[in-house]
């Protein structure tokens, strides 16, 4: 019995894919997805590039020049970005888990709505960047909060406030 429900199941699959029938959604895969996964970049200049939900795990990018990227949903994961350049970068709704950001320059950046946590920030520079709805270890917030100023030129959110500095 078993073995006639798989072959009527068998058949009935082939003359639906025959006629033409609607068959239910194909999702993307995650290959649809730019991944930069253990990257040494030779260059390692990304300005002005388009790396809507590109993905860098475990990647090397001290001192890279990201100034102007769409970062719009990338994912740092466990990457380096040590005195990276940043400045005018659009992370909305991006991820960056245990990365590094010491010494980066975050001048003007929009993270809003970004989850940063376990990311380390000591020392970036981040004057005019936008942190609305972002979600930081609260000691990197204190940290931030010490220099913090400036107002983001793109979204008009004011940078000690999107930290909530006190």
């Amino acid at each position: 019995m078993r073995l006639l429900r798989a072959l009527l199941g068998l058949v009935f699959g082939l003359w639906v894919g025959l006629m033409g029938l609607p068959q239910g959604a194909i999702a993307a895969s995650s290959a649809a997805i730019r991944a930069y996964d253990d990257v040494e970049a030779t260059t390692k200049n990304f300005a002005g590039q388009q790396l809507i939900q590109a993905e860098f795990a475990n990647a090397q990018l001290a001192g890279a020049d990201f100034s102007g990227a769409d970062l719009r949903g990338a994912v740092f994961n466990g990457s380096t970005l040590t005195g990276a350049n940043l400045q005018g970068v659009d992370m909305t709704d991006g991820i960056a888990y245990l990365s590094n950001f010491a010494g980066a320059d975050l001048s003007n950046a929009v993270l809003t709505s970004a989850m940063l946590l376990k990311s380390n920030f000591k020392g970036a520079k981040v004057d005019g960047a936008d942190f609305s709805f972002a979600m930081l270890d609260r000691e990197q917030v204190l940290q931030l909060c010490k220099t913090a100023s400036g107002v983001n030129p793109v979204t008009g959110a004011d940078t000690r406030e999107s930290l909530g500095c006190k």
